[in-house]
């Protein structure tokens, strides 16, 4: 096969470590039958400099003609003075959700031994390390409800987004989930808020009915509240979570924080089977890493770039049906983090470990794969 992978760098420290992903993908899959035609696209805040836009025209239809999106990061303060509507996260990131129905977003959150020391939890929660699947819905909830605005003016303006599921949208997510579960612990916690939202009572209500079909499967349900306190207390309870677009978003980003640091996870946003993107038999979807664009460290070469590492390790998984390769990639980052290579993120307060930079540690991945 031959496929086309359109790269959005966008913004902050995304070309950086995207650079570092590039390297990674072109020596895990030197050997493969496959060819990959790589395309890069300005996005973001980057897009909205050359364009005035921040998804412009051009850099979507490389998309559309692409078989998956290897994405960087968008934002920065340079653009905060843009209207909201306009600004790079909701201008970019959230239209190319919605235009490739991109319904399901998987954040591995994982833990490493070697890091345990690393993460703002006691010892005693994460010396065996911790590896839990946050699946969020994408492209439903408040995110994309009508109606939504703002009206009226003095003491009685007021603003109002709608939060609204639809049978369907439940019910493939859920099925993502059980599946997902299946060939990890068989353990899933859903995630709502059914004793005060009816939107929740119809999201519970859908995920009993999907896991009458995974009777191997063990689900439990977790209000939202509950579930981010439980993350801090016993996070090892967790395998697959299944959460709804607003609760997945807050509860992924806790995840990532217990880690250590956002710049180990990847993310992964698929769309369903038989989406008309990508080529037939193949799941066309867009690669991320969960954390940001990070203006404050961008352009010195110290960025973390293994989340954006391992995001090319999900769309091989994923997009091309690549185990192999995605294994590798991800075996070499285990061995150098156990080896005691560190960027800054990953070093405690106080330590005196050497930080490595971007370039140093995507050599030594390299050199382990």
């Amino acid at each position: 096969m031959n496929f086309k992978i359109g790269v959005l760098a966008g913004d902050g420290i995304g070309p950086e470590v995207m650079q570092s992903a590039l390297r990674i993908l072109k020596k895990a899959t030197q050997n493969s039958d496959h060819t990959f035609e790589i395309t890069e696209a300005a996005v973001g805040g980057a897009a909205i400099d050359l364009t005035g836009e921040a998804l412009p025209a051009d850099t979507l239809n490389l998309c559309e003609k692409s078989d998956a999106i290897l994405f960087g990061s968008v934002g920065g303060p340079k653009w905060e003075h843009l209207p909201p509507t306009q600004q790079p996260e909701r201008a970019a990131l959230l239209p190319l959700r919605k235009h490739f129905e991109l319904f399901a977003n998987l954040r591995p959150a994982i833990i490493y031994p070697e890091l345990k020391d690393a993460s703002p939890l006691r010892s005693d929660l994460v010396e065996n390390g911790l590896n839990i699947l946050i699946l969020r819905e994408l492209t439903g909830d408040v995110y994309f409800g009508e109606p939504k605005g703002r009206r009226g003016s003095g003491p009685d303006e007021e603003a109002f987004d709608t939060m609204k599921y639809k049978r369907f949208e439940i019910e493939r997510i859920a099925r993502i989930a059980f599946e997902s579960a299946r060939g990890r612990k068989k353990i899933v916690h859903s995630i709502d808020k059914a004793n005060v939202l009816t939107t929740m009572v119809l999201w519970r209500e859908v995920v009993i009915e999907v896991h009458k079909n995974y009777p191997d499967v063990k689900l439990h349900h977790l209000y939202v509240d509950n579930a981010s306190m439980q993350l801090i207390k016993n996070p090892a309870q967790f395998d697959v979570v299944l959460c709804p677009n607003l609760f997945g978003d807050i509860l992924s980003d806790e995840a990532s924080q217990i880690t250590g640091s956002i710049g180990m996870l990847a993310s992964a946003s698929l769309g369903a089977p038989e989406s008309k993107w990508g080529q037939p038999g193949y799941s066309f979807g867009l690669y991320e890493p969960s954390g940001g664009s990070a203006p404050d460290i961008a352009g010195q070469g110290i960025a973390n770039p293994i989340a954006q590492i391992l995001s090319a390790a999900l769309m091989l998984r994923y997009s091309f049906k690549m185990e192999k390769e995605a294994l590798q990639i991800e075996a070499a980052v285990k061995k150098v983090i156990a080896e005691g290579a560190r960027t800054g993120d990953l070093l405690p307060t106080g330590s005196s470990g050497r930080a490595l930079n971007t370039n140093q540690i995507t050599d030594l991945v390299l050199n382990a794969l």
